[in-house]
Formats: structure tokens, C-alpha cells, sequence
């Protein structure tokens, strides 16, 4: 049994190795990328749209509410970010429904490169919105004296992300391993709808807080 699938190694050359890891992650992203280009390639404005057009406007919209909601007054300009981060992550959490798949989301390595983006993304939004030197300005609040807690907070949030997801995700799944070998198959699969709606809970928790991050690197601005 392995912790995660960073371990299983699918191809390996020098160097350079393809685990699974990798490729469920570039499997997921080109279903994406699939899908969107599928369902916006014949849009419709009239009364009857395609479902699956539908489906997509619903996503979008309540992306958009729970954006605005948590303080930004624009939330079209940070859909595109927040939006894929929630598809990404819930998308590889609920294929957890296929036999023999491991959700990336498992891996620290894959939970510690989306943290590393939201990492990037919440001095850009602010730098965006507020000014360079308002931004640089705002690590010194209230005082100059703040300016190492300051950074410290930006890096510790960033782990605290990471380790999040990761250890929700990879202990759900090993759980369920668990309780496949010394339970019968009813339990199991009632842990297994539980653990789908779990991984849907860490999609919006995670999303939420990148937007938080968000909402305070561009609080200037709005005040």
C-alpha cells in the first residue's frame, strides 16, 4: 500500500519520471480544457439553451455570488482564476468514482503547487487593484514592526493550504483502502459517497479561503 500516488512511477528515464501523479493531473486538466471548448463552441442566447450550457451558467453564476459575497465588488475579474482553481480540485476529488483512480488532490505535490498559485495570485490581484506601493505599503500595517509577521502570515497560509487538502483528501482515501479489506462492501460504499461529498466541501473551503486572501490584498482600493 502507498501513501500517494506520487509513489506509483509509471515511466522513469535518468532523471526525469512520470508517476501517476502527473498524468492524472494532465488527464484532468485536458478534460477540462475538452469540456469547455465543447460547451462554448455553440452558445445560445434564446429561451432553450443546451443543457450542458446550462449546467455551465449555473457553475459560473454561483461562483460569481459566493465571490461577491466574500467582499469583492468585481468578481469577473477573478473568476477565471477561482473558478478553474474550484473545477480542478472538485473535479479530481469526484472522479474518486473511478475503479482504480487516485485523486491527485492526495499528493502534496500537486496540493503545494495550487497553494504556490494562489500564493502568486493574491500579490498580483493587489498589485492590480491597489498600486504597487499601496501593496508593499500594507505589509507594514499598522506598524514597520509588523512587516516580518506580515511575510511569515503570507508563507504560513500558503502551507496551511496545502497541508489542508492534502491531508483531508489522502485520509479519506486511505480510510476507505482500509475499510475495503476488513468490512463487507455495504460500508464502504457509504464512505465512498461520503468521501465524494467530503472532497466537494474541501473544493468550496479551499476556494473560499484563496478568495479571502484575495478579498485582503485588494481591501485598500475599496476603502
Amino acid at each position: 500500500m502507498h501513501l500517494s500516488s506520487d509513489d506509483v512511477i509509471l515511466w522513469q528515464h535518468g532523471f526525469f519520471k512520470l508517476n501517476l501523479t502527473i498524468l492524472t493531473t494532465w488527464g484532468l486538466m485536458l478534460v477540462m480544457v475538452v469540456f469547455s471548448r465543447v460547451v462554448t463552441k455553440r452558445l445560445s442566447d434564446g429561451m432553450r439553451i443546451p443543457r450542458l450550457q446550462g449546467m455551465l451558467e449555473v457553475i459560473v453564476s454561483t461562483t460569481s455570488k459566493q465571490i461577491e459575497e466574500v467582499g469583492l465588488a468585481h468578481p469577473e475579474k477573478y473568476l477565471g482564476f477561482l473558478g478553474t482553481l474550484f473545477l480542478f480540485v472538485a473535479l479530481s476529488n469526484l472522479c474518486e468514482i473511478i475503479p482504480g483512480y487516485e485523486p491527485p488532490t492526495g499528493s502534496l505535490s500537486t496540493t503545494a503547487g495550487l497553494a504556490i498559485c494562489v500564493f502568486i495570485a493574491v500579490p498580483l490581484f493587489g498589485i492590480m487593484e491597489t498600486g504597487f506601493k499601496a501593496y508593499l505599503a500594507s505589509y507594514l500595517d499598522p506598524t514597520p514592526l509588523m512587516l516580518p509577521f506580515n511575510i511569515v502570515g503570507e508563507l504560513s497560509r500558503t502551507l496551511a493550504l496545502a497541508i489542508r487538502l492534502f491531508g483531508n483528501i489522502m485520509s479519506g482515501s486511505m480510510v476507505i483502502a482500509i475499510l475495503l479489506t476488513v468490512t463487507p462492501f455495504i460500508f464502504p460504499v457509504l464512505m465512498s459517497m461520503l468521501d465524494l461529498l467530503t472532497g466537494l466541501v474541501q473544493a468550496y473551503i479551499f476556494t473560499i479561503l484563496a478568495t479571502v486572501y484575495i478579498a485582503a490584498a485588494t481591501k485598500a482600493r475599496e476603502e
